[in-house]
């Protein structure tokens, strides 16, 4: 049996959540078209006959400007010392620049085997792809050069049976049902986090982030039910509570979330509460606040508090 970690890098918005989540057939890693909005690694757990792949989604590479750019910067050095094998993925519709090459400078300081993807394949002339190939062939030794869409599953099959060519062999690390390590508290502030991003602008992608303060049980009227002397302890859990923070910096901040009369922070926690009852099966009772912290991002209390729920 093969089993390894898999480290997933790239540019930010290089499509790398949405092929964590194509390869896993469900979502794990939330998806945005607002750079950084991966802030720590998110492993994925894909257990096949063949063994188990640990993928890692990785902060999206770039020249770090704030604490909080510099701890995502270090979760993606992190990974790529661990990973058994590197993934760089890049978009296939943008022109090669100065992040690329922050990129390839970035993967010429590590040994581990790196295949490049290609991505976005499904919307652009093979033509262009072949001319992709030539030039990052001789940017750097890869090990395979796969062009794919991590949207439509193009090539993904192609791209798990290579990668376990490139494994140990060892037993499997997680049991066959698991999909992800990351805490349902991560999950649903992500969750929040998402729709929050798709609708703000300009600055505001960045200097947002979300934290579950608490997840409680809201139990039915135990004394009506009493009344009818049914076992309390019978009752099942009719809806779920869950409060939850969303940071900002500024005053100004707070208002636009909020927005005219509380018409944005409604709606983004209406759209956050429906994603939610489906993963939880039950309903919510989605408790949204805004506050402002004033440089969060450069906060070692406050990244830590957020990254480790």
């Amino acid at each position: 049996m093969k089993t390894g970690y898999v480290a997933l890098v790239g540019r930010p918005n290089s499509g790398k959540s949405t092929l964590l989540n194509k390869i896993l057939g469900q979502k794990v890693s939330i998806i945005s078209d607002k750079p950084q909005t991966t802030r720590i690694s998110i492993q994925g757990i894909k257990t096949t006959e063949k063994g188990q792949i640990i993928f890692i989604d990785n902060p999206g590479i770039h020249k770090p400007l704030h604490q909080l750019n510099r701890r995502m910067m270090h979760f993606v050095y992190s990974a790529l010392e661990t990973a058994d094998l590197v993934c760089l993925l890049i978009d296939a519709t943008l022109k090669y620049g100065h992040g690329d090459q922050f990129v390839i400078e970035t993967l010429e300081k590590i040994s581990t085997p790196v295949f490049l993807l290609i991505n976005k394949v499904d919307i652009i002339k093979k033509k262009k792809i072949l001319l992709i190939i030539d030039r990052y062939k001789d940017l750097f030794s890869f090990k395979e050069i796969i062009p794919i869409s991590a949207l439509t599953g193009i090539n993904v099959d192609v791209l798990e049976n290579r990668i376990y060519d490139f494994l140990p062999d060892a037993d499997k690390l997680y049991s066959d049902d698991e999909i992800s390590i990351q805490s349902q508290r991560f999950l649903l502030s992500e969750i929040i986090r998402e729709k929050l991003l798709n609708h703000v602008r300009e600055e505001l992608p960045f200097v947002t982030a979300v934290y579950i303060d608490r997840i409680e049980d809201i139990r039915p009227d135990l004394q009506q039910e009493n009344k009818k002397k049914i076992d309390p302890s019978r009752i099942k859990t009719q809806k779920k509570y869950i409060k939850a923070r969303i940071l900002v910096e500024k005053d100004s901040h707070r208002r636009i979330v909020i927005g005219r009369q509380g018409s944005l922070i409604k709606t983004i926690g209406t759209e956050a509460r429906k994603e939610i009852e489906s993963i939880m099966g039950t309903k919510v009772y989605l408790d949204l606040q805004v506050k402002v912290e004033k440089k969060w991002r450069d906060s070692a209390d406050v990244l830590k508090l957020i990254e480790g729920q």
